[in-house]
């Protein structure tokens, strides 16, 4: 009978053990991720286990009516009965925006198919949210949460926007470089945000697939993106989050995989980005708006993530005036082709800074550069307005570790900025089976060191 008694309050002891541990909802779980700089434990909320279908609230199925309103209806049902799932069944949904509240889950169930029309008037009216690091009022992303807290995007289905008229949007016509002057010069010269409305006549100013901004916990997990009308993800001034087991493809233009700006605190894992533009990107603000709100971007991980196409694998910048500090992107890989593994970039209008950067261990095929830094990125910009302030970026803290590539153009090509050059680069483990044009150029650099940096130059024919 001891025996016996000791055997059940072993069993009993185990149980209470297991429940003490599970989380109640509406509390908090925590993810502690390991980095080469202080990481705090990352915040994930339990949501409530009630799900709110969309059917339930007037959604038709089949990709011809628009669900907008019944899932804007089951989004407030959700919130206001203090949070869960706001479910989307298998099958297509025809949609406008999607605009989430606090502790609500949109879940896309398996085979659900999540369908944005094109239709610009369909955004409005306008909303407070970015373009490219300039705050601004303009056509609501299509997923979209403001000043949310718990707020999340789950379920193995997919975001598939209608890209037509964003096609057309792509070509940046007169009217739109215009509104890009006129944006420019507002944030230049301190004009509200409210003042900046961009949405009119042909700016064509595209929206974001999905755009939260200020919010906190936040979390991506399992869908799939297909195409994207601008950025595909951006995380604006964001506290606290995890994006995993994404399956993202976007090759339109400006199609960025995932966009952290003026955010901290993230996890990136196992996700998959296939891009027409940088895969994953880390900003901080334009110019004088980034000095105004005076918010780094800082403590990301990314990890375990396969880049299949992307202008570069690991971007900084050049948005990124607000500081950008203490990035981790490690095992990692880029199986086809990319054009930088590893590429920081800013210019003389920016200030902020850019400091402890680490890539470590990262497999790639083909490249043009490893790594590179540039210091007088200004793309359209550079003729199109002018310079209103110059504040030089400081560079410091760079590091590369355990990487391979099959083949590249060039080592690296480190551009410095002779009135305050880059500091602390260090690079170990570097291998390139075979190199192209040059092996390594570095202007304006200091404390460069290198252990072990392997190449073979390829003979020219």
């Amino acid at each position: 009978m001891k025996k016996l008694f000791l055997k059940n309050g072993l069993v009993v002891a185990l149980y209470l053990l297991a429940t003490s541990f599970t989380p109640a909802p509406g509390s908090y779980t925590t993810v502690k991720v390991r980095a080469p700089f202080p990481m705090q434990p990352i915040k994930v909320f339990v949501y409530p286990d009630q799900d709110f279908p969309i059917t339930a609230y007037g959604a038709v199925l089949g990709g011809n009516v628009d669900n907008t309103k019944a899932i804007a209806a089951a989004v407030d049902a959700c919130h206001e009965a203090g949070g869960g799932r706001v479910v989307v069944p298998a099958g297509e949904w025809l949609t406008g925006p999607v605009h989430l509240k606090s502790n609500v889950n949109l879940h896309l169930a398996a085979n659900a198919i999540l369908r944005f029309t094109d239709k610009p008037e369909a955004y409005l009216p306008a909303v407070m949210t970015s373009w490219e690091g300039m705050e601004c009022y303009n056509y609501s992303p299509l997923v979209y949460a403001f000043k949310c807290e718990n707020v999340a995007i789950t379920g193995k289905g997919m975001l598939k926007p209608d890209m037509n008229t964003w096609k057309v949007w792509f070509k940046r016509p007169q009217p739109h470089l215009n509104a890009l002057k006129e944006l420019y010069t507002k944030a230049s010269t301190d004009v509200p945000v409210i003042e900046r409305q961009m949405a009119v006549g042909e700016n064509n100013l595209r929206p974001h697939l999905i755009h939260f901004n200020r919010c906190k916990n936040v979390m991506l997990d399992g869908f799939q993106i297909r195409e994207s009308p601008f950025w595909t993800i951006h995380l604006y001034m964001c506290d606290g989050g995890i994006t995993r087991n994404l399956d993202v493809r976007a090759h339109g233009h400006n199609n960025d995989g995932i966009d952290l700006e003026m955010s901290r605190n993230f996890l990136v894992e196992d996700c998959t980005f296939d891009q027409g533009d940088d895969a994953v990107v880390i900003k901080a603000g334009r110019n004088r708006d980034a000095w105004r709100l005076n918010t780094p971007c800082e403590n990301i991980v990314i990890r375990n993530c396969r880049i299949l196409k992307g202008h570069t694998l690991l971007g900084i910048g050049s948005e990124m005036s607000g500081g950008i500090r203490n990035i981790y992107m490690h095992d990692c890989v880029a199986p086809q082709s990319v054009t930088r593994l590893f590429f920081l970039k800013t210019n003389h209008r920016r200030g902020g800074f850019i400091e402890n950067i680490y890539m470590k261990n990262v497999q790639a095929k083909s490249v043009q550069n490893v790594f590179e830094i540039d210091t007088d990125v200004l793309y359209q910009w550079k003729d199109l307005v002018p310079t209103y302030e110059e504040r030089i970026t400081r560079i410091e803290g760079i590091y590369m570790e355990q990487v391979s590539c099959e083949s590249a153009d060039a080592v690296y090509e480190l551009k410095g900025d002779a009135r305050l050059p880059i500091r602390k680069v260090q690079l170990k483990n570097i291998r390139v089976d075979h190199v192209k044009k040059f092996g390594k150029k570095a202007a304006h650099v200091e404390q460069l060191t290198e252990k072990n940096v392997v190449f073979r130059l390829d003979q020219k024919q």
